[in-house]
């Protein structure tokens, strides 16, 4: 939604590691600059910092920020880092007339109907249903949800914590591996059990103590790297085993949501395999929910490849927020 000329704005995306900040004015998006958190003891210093060699002298009056964390009345204790995100505070000491800071799994839920057929790889399906949910999963460091809900011309995002859902199993092979990980984690999450980066190694590891196979330790890149290869049986069974629960769980959320617009794959790790993931029993397992089975045959799932659909998410706020 484009609501015509909105004036300069400061956009960034932070993470624990890094921050990246551009200035969009109307509908043009200026340069990301990059920079290390590090360096920075606040985001106050960096944001400040950047505005000063960036803005021309021209002050931006909002600001939209994306924090790779929980955000509690518009503000986030960073996880990894040292800064603490608070718009409120940040509003008056930077000279802006609002800021806000949303949780990046929102932005990225924001994005969606910005993105282009170039910024995606179809998964199966239908078109979708105008105006219904659009959903967003993304297994990456952690593992992602939030969903998109358009009601009478009003957006709004809705953040989840469903990575802390108990993960499922769909065949005595799953439930064999789930078991394993009982015992070494407790309580299994989708995300720690199989849908992140550290939950591809727990799968990895447990997958080989139920097929009693000795394998080197391997950390996720590695893992996918040697199943790409074929050069790890359980690598490659761990990989088939991540797409497969991928798609039950997404299949799941779909329902759960409503999610008839369609549903996106997003994050750090399935952009790095399209093609095995295509291939793999992804959307077989997605559609597999019994008599609803035709409800989820209608609804598309797509693969989001664009880098910096962050952005698009945080323009689109932007946009549809212009206070």
């Amino acid at each position: 939604m484009s609501i015509g000329k909105t004036g300069k704005i400061l956009l960034a995306d932070i993470g624990g590691t890094n921050a990246r900040f551009s200035l969009s004015e109307d509908d043009e998006a200026g340069p990301i600059d990059y920079v290390k958190v590090a360096d920075f003891p606040t985001v106050r210093e960096a944001i400040a910092d950047v505005l000063a060699r960036r803005s021309a002298g021209e002050q931006p009056t909002r600001a939209v920020l994306a924090v790779a964390g929980p955000v509690t009345n518009n503000r986030c204790v960073m996880t990894n880092s040292p800064w603490v995100i608070d718009g409120n505070e940040l509003q008056p000491a930077l000279g802006f007339d609002s800021v806000h800071v949303l949780n990046d799994f929102e932005v990225v839920a924001w994005s969606l109907p910005a993105l282009l057929p170039a910024d995606l790889i179809p998964l199966g399906g239908q078109e979708g249903l105008p105006g219904e949910p659009l959903l967003v999963v993304g297994p990456g460091t952690g593992f992602g949800v939030s969903c998109l809900v358009e009601r009478h011309g009003a957006r709004l995002a809705v953040v989840t914590e469903a990575g802390h859902a108990t993960l499922p199993a769909e065949n005595e092979r799953e439930e064999r591996v789930i078991a394993c990980l009982r015992k070494r984690l407790g309580h299994v999450s989708i995300e720690r059990g199989a849908l992140s980066g550290s939950g591809l190694q727990s799968l990895y590891e447990a997958l080989a103590e139920v097929d009693g196979a000795q394998v080197p330790h391997r950390d996720a890149a590695a893992i996918t790297k040697a199943a790409l290869e074929g050069s790890c049986p359980v690598s490659r069974a761990t990989l088939d085993m991540f797409c497969a629960i991928l798609g039950s769980v997404a299949g799941n959320l779909a329902v759960t949501f409503g999610a008839r617009g369609g549903v996106y794959v997003a994050g750090g790790i399935a952009p790095r395999f399209p093609e095995f993931l295509t291939a793999s029993a992804f959307r077989a397992r997605f559609e597999a929910k019994g008599r609803f089975q035709d409800y989820l045959r209608n609804i598309p799932t797509r693969l989001v490849t664009k880098p910096d659909a962050s952005f698009l998410g945080l323009k689109m706020f932007a946009d549809h927020n212009p206070d």
